[in-house]
């Protein structure tokens, strides 16, 4: 409550920070939160100006800095339901996402807002360039705090699934708000922290380094690094106490010589995005001696499900720890009844972390969103997560496997399907299998085997390594650098199961053991 009147939860986040304290830094210069609050108000009132119904979804497609950091923000604020697209995403799924989503607005750099064709954008989405949007938060009124209800839709996070294309998962106000309360209650954030925002905010992981730290009063420092050196420097200048990465980030990073001083500012690393191998551990451990290591497992439709404390750390460098504040975790057999200690079971996240479903989308989301088992505390709906996990008896757990075929490579979810279909719609491939395979610095890679279609049938005059480069070539057109293949394998025939499918389990079981 402020002055008598109900605020929505999202809005209470920058209302925390001390009025003098700095909040967001970077090249644009240093904004206190009250400064920051007022710039959050212009932006809203911006949006606002556009006259759009309550509801309406609004895209960003746009570098990380003051428009990118406050957009999470604004939307809501402003009654309209933010969209971050990935920066790395190409027009073709960018314009899956326009469209999906029924974006009625697309805040874009001119240099991304360029590379879209009229087919790309749908009727009715107006496109607005970043520029226009940084100009409106420099003057003019500014939109008060809204009234918005804790379960009022503020976001749709647009996640890729291990078939078909990327699907939205809806966050309310109450989710992103009790995100950033769990999150700066583990790590122990304090108004002191500096976090460097080197993930994309289209991740909720990526957002939540922003959110939880401005929970606690801290300051952010969003930046998009070109090389890790970058981050190297930018711990050094910006004397940064706070650093979230994926693991191939680590693996970098860890490749380069840190003077002891600039480790020595670093105390918080946290890991999510894929688990770190036990080297990995020890050398963040001998690099970062002063910085406590926190592990972490999540998925977006339910935003971070465990962590494992530092002190846990070394003696059980492979467990997923338990769960986060404000969240029920739940191992379960198949009839929803809980494991034994050891036993391996599904693991189902319940409580009020849980996303509203994936967007216009109920059969995807009766999938993954069912009734909690009837242990749960909290009942209603959970999400069955698909991934095989075992709890100790000291409740730790430990990751098994995950059951569908996602490829997880630097931190990014890469749908298999998406892959396949750009490269079977090259003349001359008639079947295409994506799979990831281990890597040691991106967790998995992708390996692309392919089955070329009978050419003498189809009249063209492709061999099996002029075809493959004609692969590449679509495949760089039309996706991002993270989904490119590692390696393109020909094979004269894919094994089959009695159903006649592709039995991708014995391709995996050869080409990616």
């Amino acid at each position: 409550m402020v002055d008598g009147a109900r605020i929505s939860p999202i809005d209470h986040i920058l209302l925390r920070g001390d009025p003098a304290r700095p909040a967001l830094d970077g090249r644009s210069g240093t904004q206190s939160y009250a400064e920051l609050e007022r710039t959050l108000g212009r932006l809203a009132a911006w949006l606002a100006g556009f006259g759009l119904e309550k509801g309406a979804r609004v895209a960003s497609w746009i570098a990380k800095g003051p428009v990118a950091a406050l957009m999470p923000l604004a939307a809501p604020r402003a009654g309209l339901v933010h969209v971050p697209v990935n920066p790395l995403l190409k027009h073709a799924q960018v314009a899956h996402i326009l469209a999906d989503s029924g974006a009625a607005l697309l805040i874009g750099t001119a240099s991304r807002l360029a590379t879209l064709g009229a087919g790309d954008v749908p009727e009715g989405c107006h496109l607005h360039r970043e520029d226009d949007a940084a100009c409106a938060m420099s003057g003019g009124d500014a939109l008060d705090p809204s009234d918005a209800a804790p379960d009022d839709l503020a976001a749709i996070l647009y996640t890729s699934g291990s078939t078909g294309r990327p699907k939205g998962v809806m966050l309310s106000h109450a989710n992103l708000w009790l995100g950033a309360v769990s999150v700066a209650d583990y790590l122990k954030l304090t108004a002191q922290d500096r976090t460097l925002c080197v993930l994309p905010f289209s991740f909720d992981y990526g957002q939540n380094q922003l959110l939880s730290t401005w929970f606690a009063g801290g300051c952010v420092y969003p930046l998009d690094y070109l090389t890790p050196r970058d981050v190297v420097k930018s711990v050094d200048r910006r004397d940064i106490t706070t650093l979230a990465g994926v693991p191939p980030l680590w693996v970098q990073l860890t490749e380069l010589d840190w003077p002891q001083e600039v480790a020595a500012k670093l105390r918080r690393l946290t890991n999510s995005g894929g688990a770190l191998t036990r080297s990995l551990v020890a050398k963040l451990r001998a690099l970062f001696p002063k910085a406590d290591l926190y592990p972490m497992y999540g998925l977006t439709e339910a935003f971070r499900s465990t962590y494992l404390p530092p002190a846990l750390v070394d003696s059980h460098p492979d467990s997923m720890g338990s769960a986060i504040p404000h969240a029920e975790i739940l191992v379960v057999r198949p009839d929803g009844s809980v494991t034994d200690d050891d036993e391996p079971g599904e693991l189902v996240h319940c409580g009020p972390l849980v996303a509203q479903g994936y967007w216009r989308d109920a059969a995807r989301t009766a999938e993954r969103f069912k009734p909690a088992p009837k242990a749960s505390r909290y009942g209603g709906m959970a999400v069955w997560s698909g991934d095989t996990v075992r709890r100790d008896a000291q409740g730790l757990l430990t990751f098994v496997g995950r059951d569908d075929a996602m490829i997880k490579s630097a931190g990014n979810r890469i749908s298999p399907t998406e892959i396949e279909e750009a490269a079977v719609a090259v003349d001359g491939v008639a079947e295409a299998v994506a799979l990831g395979v281990k890597d040691e610095r991106l967790g998995q890679a992708v390996l692309l085997l392919l089955r070329g279609a009978s050419l003498e049938l189809k009249g063209l005059e492709l061999k099996g390594p002029e075809l493959k480069d004609e692969v590449e070539a679509r495949l760089k057109a039309e996706l991002p650098n993270f989904m490119q293949p590692r390696e393109i394998v020909m094979l004269s025939e894919f094994p089959r199961n009695p159903n006649g499918k592709i039995d991708r389990v014995a391709l995996a079981r050869e080409y990616a053991a």
